[in-house]
């Protein structure tokens, strides 16, 4: 593949030089962006920024506005027609995660801080700074030539941050105007080892709750304790049949659908750089959990998890209560690999449960389809090569992520593919207090952005 500094086409190169020479101009626009507060939990200045969003795009040339939903709007802008070209759909969100606790930022969230060359404030890197710098890549071929190399729409969603309730029914209702050729979306950290990543899918979510009541109410440990059965011990023993102690998960039929994964991803997989000597040392584990024998990046992409959030019931103040608990509930998430879905999954565990522990109430709490686009599509060699132009060294690849992101909304609802290009640090403490973004990653995102409109600008609509 091309280096991104050498050989570069004279078109491309003009707006590389452009960039360059707009970087403080860009820093300021970013710096001005993140003092919008945009809070999608506490519903706090999400129709501003919304707004916001809209006269920016619409400065750009691009048709914009904010579609409502049910929830927080759509941000939807699509650029001038360029005959003959691919279309790219560009998504990002505008919704933050709350600031708190303050007390534990050293500069306030919404006060953007350059120190140690990065800038620092809630959204630096999730997600603002990083689709303002496919925004910025918009902006700098159209200064530089008066047109975007090939068809570009902009989707920027107001509700990631709570678990994106609305896009997929937005996407069917509006699948027309959401066509395109390919999704790529600016979002998440690069490889803690510097190195930046294409990721071809994610990982999908069932979560639910598990709740045992045995009694009206608590008892005395002592008085009850041999006579009332305990709502705790219930779900202990429960959860106790789910997942063995070998690390695998027991729940009939979960992974049935389970479709493994290619000897090209499991390549690729097996290629990403690992340290883990120090992974364990900077986590302060001191092992993996079971299966012992499992490739790390296999246990994050290619198999399900079952994970106990929290177990409550009973008293946990301080000090001791002799209490026998009559309530309890579990907390529980599955973590889905293709081709499982949330309905699936939690139709296993009532099935379980039922079996197990009839008494026990499971309560679906929704969640989120997998996603996974082939390693030889025909968009991937672009896409790795803008990375790779932009961000100077060739891109690591993930097949899959583990965490979840609403990419099944592209390639199964719109049915395109859909890769996820990550320009923030491994460290930009993203949902975390002082949240920040490398500058440098910054540039080099808006210069593969314009990298990648640049790459399919070569290719032709349906083209092979």
């Amino acid at each position: 593949m091309t280096a991104p500094d050498t050989d570069l086409a004279p078109d491309l190169a003009a707006v590389f030089d452009h960039i360059d020479r707009q970087r403080d101009a860009f820093v300021a626009q970013l710096t001005e962006y993140l003092r919008h507060p945009s809070i999608s939990a506490q519903n706090i200045g999400i129709r501003e920024v919304s707004a916001l969003l809209v006269r920016r795009l619409s400065d750009l040339g691009f048709a914009a506005e904010a579609v409502s939903t049910d929830g927080h709007p759509m941000v939807m802008a699509r650029g001038p027609e360029v005959p003959d070209r691919p279309t790219v759909l560009l998504y990002g969100h505008y919704d933050v995660q709350p600031p708190e606790p303050l007390e534990a930022w050293v500069t306030p969230p919404f006060e953007p801080t350059i120190r140690d060359g990065r800038i620092w404030a809630r959204g630096a890197g999730d997600n603002k700074g990083q689709h303002l710098a496919q925004i910025l890549a918009l902006e700098s071929h159209l200064a530089v030539h008066g047109t975007l190399p090939c068809n570009v729409i902009v989707l920027l969603e107001g509700e990631e941050e709570v678990g994106s309730p609305h896009i997929a029914a937005f996407a069917r209702h509006h699948a027309e105007r959401l066509r395109a050729d390919l999704v790529v979306t600016a979002d998440g950290p690069q490889h803690p080892s510097g190195r930046p990543i294409v990721t071809f899918g994610v990982r999908g979510m069932a979560g639910f709750e598990l709740r045992a009541r045995t009694a009206r109410s608590d008892a005395h440990s002592g008085n009850y304790g041999g006579v009332m059965p305990n709502a705790l011990w219930t779900l202990v023993h429960l959860l106790a049949t789910m997942k063995r102690p070998d690390g695998t998960i027991a729940i009939e039929g979960l992974a049935d659908p389970v479709i493994p994964p290619t000897e090209a991803e499991r390549a690729a997989a097996a290629a990403l750089p690992l340290d883990l000597d120090r992974f364990l040392a900077d986590t302060g584990m001191d092992r993996l959990d079971a299966p012992q024998d499992r490739p790390f990046y296999d246990r994050t992409m290619f198999h399900p998890t079952l994970t106990i959030n929290g177990l409550h019931g009973g008293y946990g103040g301080p000090g001791s209560k002799t209490v026998l608990p009559a309530e309890a509930v579990a907390k529980c998430d599955i973590r889905l690999v293709e081709a499982m879905t949330p309905d699936q999954a939690l139709d296993c565990v009532e099935a379980h449960v039922a079996k197990h522990a009839p008494e026990v109430e499971v309560v679906r709490m929704g969640g989120m389809l997998p996603s996974k686009t082939p390693l030889d599509d025909r968009f991937a060699g672009p896409v790795r090569a803008a990375v790779a132009r932009g961000m100077g060294v060739e891109p690591l690849i993930y097949p899959v992520v583990g965490g979840s992101l609403p990419d099944y909304v592209f390639t199964k609802i719109l049915g395109v593919p859909a890769y996820v290009t990550p320009y923030a640090n491994a460290d930009e403490a993203n949902h975390a207090p002082n949240e920040n973004m490398e500058l440098r990653l910054f540039h080099n995102g808006i210069r593969t952005g314009a990298a990648l409109l640049w790459e399919l600008g070569r290719m032709r609509v349906g083209a092979a």
